[in-house]
């Protein structure tokens, strides 16, 4: 008598096409690593700030650097709870990330604050994107949080374009 062997294929915790899940976490991977690297970058100008300014700019940035690193575990669970994968590694990340990294030694904090400026106004759009083509797979938890990172990323935005606007 042989023995028949079955393979548990675990339930579906969605009822999203597989081209959704596809499409989906393709996009949340690229979201995932654009928000790892504008949190490095933010934590980057955090440490190095210097100048008459410093403690609230150092300050401001920290207060970013947290709300970004707070994004980074719901876009990779989400992922993960359509079905998806994600991200894996610091590789992976550098594969994947739109924004450019700013190695520089030295930077002024005017410079600092509009590279930050444009990646949170980049980010932005990339979320939009992100949001547009989970609407169109009726993806609406993934869309109502995208809102609220869109509302947070254009605060951002907005007192760093404050800061660095000329008077």
């Amino acid at each position: 008598m042989t023995q028949r062997v079955t393979t548990h294929i675990p339930k579906a915790t969605t009822d999203l096409s597989r081209e959704a899940v596809t499409e989906i976490t393709a996009s949340l991977r690229q979201l995932l690593a654009d928000v790892f690297s504008l949190y490095v970058k933010t934590k980057n100008f955090h440490w190095h700030m210097a100048g008459p300014h410093f403690r609230d700019y150092h300050l401001l940035l920290d207060e970013h650097g947290e709300q970004i690193f707070k994004m980074t575990d719901d876009i990779a669970e989400r992922a993960r709870k359509i079905g998806g994968t994600t991200l894996r590694s610091i590789g992976d990340i550098a594969r994947h990330q739109r924004l450019k990294d700013n190695d520089e030694e030295k930077v002024p904090p005017e410079e600092m604050l509009s590279d930050l400026r444009e990646d949170n106004s980049q980010l932005t759009r990339y979320l939009r994107a992100t949001h547009e083509l989970c609407a169109k797979h009726n993806d609406f938890a993934t869309t109502s949080m995208i809102e609220i990172w869109i509302d947070e990323t254009e605060r951002r935005t907005w007192f760093l374009t404050q800061i660095t606007r000329e008077h």
